[in-house]
């Protein structure tokens, strides 16, 4: 199946490969963008999962952000619920997930929820908060929409907020996906109210996950150290010469962290 885009009870999605039941036996993947960001960020993984993932992947934009609806209260257990609307119950699933995403992976693989999820791989989770910056972030919460008068600020903007200044050409069309337009000015996409979900409880996630877990950061990631990943995990992976958006910067790296989730050889 070609790759192709849906909404569907209020979360934009982003989709590709072969569809259900093709015969694959592989698990479905999910690719979990962070705070700010939308789902758009996994565009430039369409050649690798096209080359090396046999069976579908999924790429929705979490709850207030991208094209999907916002929620009157966010909480992780809330943008879980979110996703897991999209997801079909009975599905096999593997969860990639960067910063906020991993975070939601590891709700989705616990006891809130039934779903059949084999791995989750958390990237460039920050685990590790100052009270300070749950402060800054409460107080980013309670910000009204700021509209701008070009699309160039509004751009600025967004790639600022969301981690992605000078890993995304401002004219991209996944750029375009951060952005909301309305009689000549411009807007993020992304409900400021986002920001109040606060600091996860990761050991208890942890503790409560069905699946198997790989947390993992990029060498140069200022977010988390593997310091603070290995008083969670005992064998916690760091990504040579990468950054906090590793995802982005280096698809292909990134992919080798799933390649123990393939039941099979990648497409030739």
């Amino acid at each position: 199946m070609d790759d192709e885009s849906w909404t569907r009870d209020g979360i934009r999605v982003r989709g590709g490969g072969p569809a259900n039941g093709d015969g694959t036996g592989q698990p479905v993947l999910l690719l979990l963008h962070g705070l700010a960001a939308n789902g758009a960020v996994w565009d430039g993984w369409r050649p690798v999962l096209q080359r090396h993932w046999p069976g579908r992947w999924l790429a929705p934009d979490l709850p207030g952000h991208g094209g999907s609806e916002p929620l009157d209260d966010y909480t992780f257990h809330t943008l879980a619920t979110g996703v897991a609307r999209i997801l079909d119950p009975g599905q096999r699933l593997v969860v990639l997930g960067h910063s906020l995403g991993g975070v939601l992976g590891l709700a989705l693989a616990g006891d809130g929820f039934t779903l059949p999820i084999e791995a989750v791989v958390g990237l460039g989770v920050k685990v590790a908060w100052r009270e300070e910056e749950l402060t800054r972030l409460a107080a980013l919460a309670q910000r009204p929409v700021a509209w701008f008068d070009s699309r160039a600020e509004a751009t600025a903007r967004y790639l600022r907020i969301s981690g992605l200044d000078g890993l995304l050409d401002p004219a991209s069309p996944t750029v375009d996906a951060g952005l909301r337009s309305d009689d000549g000015r411009w807007r993020l996409a992304l409900d400021p109210s986002a920001f109040a979900v606060g600091a996860p409880d990761m050991e208890g996630l942890l503790a409560g996950s069905r699946a198997e877990v790989t947390l993992a950061r990029g060498e140069r990631d200022q977010m988390v150290s593997r310091e603070q990943l290995t008083r969670l995990v005992p064998a916690p992976v760091t990504l040579p010469g990468l950054g906090h958006n590793a995802h982005v910067e280096d698809p292909a790296a990134v992919f080798e962290l799933l390649r123990p989730c393939l039941d099979g050889a990648g497409r030739p």
